[in-house]
């Protein structure tokens, strides 16, 4: 017996000493060492290029399935069968990230997207890279900026999402358990090579180019609302039309807003970009009503980029979308609703550009950049890390590494933010709501757009990460009393690294921006 006993607790303590390496491995630095510290002041202006390129990551889906009970998610248990497209006798789940787990693809709705702008003054190259997807983490966007060749020539590289919640699950929250990570890694794979190939391609698309600026301050504010107090938000367009010196050809656009592309919610099945789909179809090739042409295109690829998302900014079923020809009424999320609100983004974005209040043909790049490391306080993300559920190393002890970023083109002026920002931080509106659980003033003071010099302010949110939401901390929220007489806690912290996140981060953009603002 005393050996039988031995037996087995040597097993138990084989047992433990594994699972501690495997989740140690799990925890450890992908990429040790790594800096993205840089700073590119004080250039003298001269002469832009600009290159664009589009190339799909549109996900294979090869099984089809029968929501027996329509609750948009695969469980067998529930009755729900599949056709086995492939042959290989298992369900092939392709996880839509965004909502729930199990909601398991059952087709492509449009294709997805890696596209790209890049920028040139000569000294300085930087890409600005677009994803269809929830997210992408910090470790993915290192190892993609290794794989871009030296003969590229990018001084840096930013990678950010569009963060619809209709395509793929790349970040690994949304498999179909919460203990088990939604990423295929051969698409994942395919991913980062699509990119890469984005970025090649649109530095051999390089040409001569002159920058037409516009914006549209409040044509989109009833496009979306804010789902938690206070209302504060991120509505503007901003846009850039890049045409070639040359020849007058459009080379491409970038469209700036900020929104959840989830309009098609939760019970979609079919994997989409959401409204940025037909944003860019409207900007690139014109908006159509049926088969009329409203509104003429730009040509060249259109690049559609996010802002200050959390808070949060959303096309939830209760906002109401109207057809901007038909006036029809939307409501409830479906593919018309969708299709309404890109097309009335896309109208707005092209009579915009229809009169562009600023032209730059010479400018400097100016670009200062930081590696920053921030704390894990959330424990669910603790434990997601330690269980590969969330593929990212840690720096120290339970802090990952991200980054921020400011640049100036002339009179534009532009931020990253490594995650889903709250529109207050950058416009101003933070508050100290009463059932708080800090006892505090506002922190995340002056807003960030405040500390912006120039005439056109852009914000990228999810740039080179998805650390969630970032929630000023005077807002912050977990236990009763709730703010603004709520019954319950407001959504947001639940997908926080925790409540230091937002004052460390505005502190960094202050300091950059602060010192950008010298030169």
């Amino acid at each position: 017996m005393k050996t039988f006993f031995k037996g087995l607790g040597i097993l138990v303590l084989v047992f433990l000493i594994g699972l501690i390496g495997w989740m140690y491995s799990n925890l450890k630095d992908r990429n040790p060492g790594y800096s993205v510290d840089m700073k590119i002041l004080d250039q003298k202006p001269a002469g832009l290029k600009a290159g664009f390129a589009a190339f799909p990551i549109t996900p294979e889906v090869p099984d089809r399935w029968v929501d027996k009970n329509k609750d948009a998610e695969y469980h067998p248990e529930d009755g729900d069968t599949f056709t086995d497209g492939n042959g290989n006798g298992v369900f092939d789940g392709v996880w839509i990230a965004g909502f729930g787990n199990s909601r398991a693809a059952n087709g492509i709705h449009d294709d997805v997207w890696a596209r790209t702008m890049v920028i040139d003054d000569g000294k300085t190259r930087m890409g600005i890279v677009v994803l269809d997807a929830i997210g992408f983490m910090n470790d993915d966007i290192i190892d993609i900026r290794k794989r871009i060749p030296a003969e590229a020539g990018m001084t840096y590289t930013i990678i950010t999402s569009t963060h619809t919640h209709e395509g793929a699950d790349l970040l690994g929250l949304w498999g179909n358990s919460h203990f088990k990570s939604g990423i295929n890694k051969k698409y994942l794979e395919y991913v980062k090579s699509q990119v890469v190939k984005s970025v090649v391609t649109a530095v051999k698309n390089i040409r001569p180019a002159k920058l037409e600026v516009s914006q549209d301050l409040a044509g989109a504010s009833d496009l979306v609302l804010d789902s938690r107090m206070p209302e504060v938000f991120d509505s503007g367009l901003r846009l850039i039309k890049a045409i070639d010196k040359e020849n007058g050809a459009v080379l491409g656009s970038l469209v700036a807003w900020a929104d959840h592309p989830e309009t098609l919610w939760s019970d979609n099945l079919l994997i989409s970009s959401d409204f940025p789909h037909y944003v860019r179809e409207g900007v690139e090739k014109g908006v159509f009503n049926k088969d009329s042409l409203m509104k003429k295109g730009i040509g060249g690829v259109a690049v559609y980029i996010n802002g200050a998302v959390g808070g949060l900014m959303t096309t939830h079923p209760r906002l109401t979308i109207k057809d901007p020809f038909t006036s029809q009424e939307y409501k409830e999320p479906t593919f018309e609703k969708t299709e309404a609100q890109g097309k009335k983004l896309a109208l707005l974005a092209l009579n915009a550009m229809d009169k562009p209040t600023d032209t730059i043909d010479t400018a400097a790049i100016s670009l200062i950049t930081k590696t920053i490391y921030l704390p894990i306080y959330n424990t669910n993300f603790k434990l997601g890390t330690a269980l590969g559920v969330l593929d990212r190393g840690t720096t120290g002890w339970m802090k990952m590494r991200s980054e921020v970023s400011v640049f100036k083109i002339g009179p534009l002026s532009f931020a990253t933010v490594p995650g889903e920002i709250y529109p207050e931080i950058l416009n101003g509106g933070v508050e100290a709501p009463e059932g708080q659980d800090y006892k505090i003033a506002p922190v995340e003071v002056p807003a960030v757009r405040e500390l912006m010099k120039g005439k056109y302010k852009f914000v990228f949110g999810l740039a080179n990460d998805e650390i969630g939401y970032i929630v000023p901390k005077s807002q912050w929220d977990e236990k009763k009393p709730f703010t603004y007489k709520k019954d319950g806690a407001p959504y947001g912290e639940v997908n926080s690294l925790g409540p230091e996140t937002a004052p460390a981060l505005h502190k960094h953009l202050k300091e950059l921006l602060t010192e950008l603002n010298q030169h």
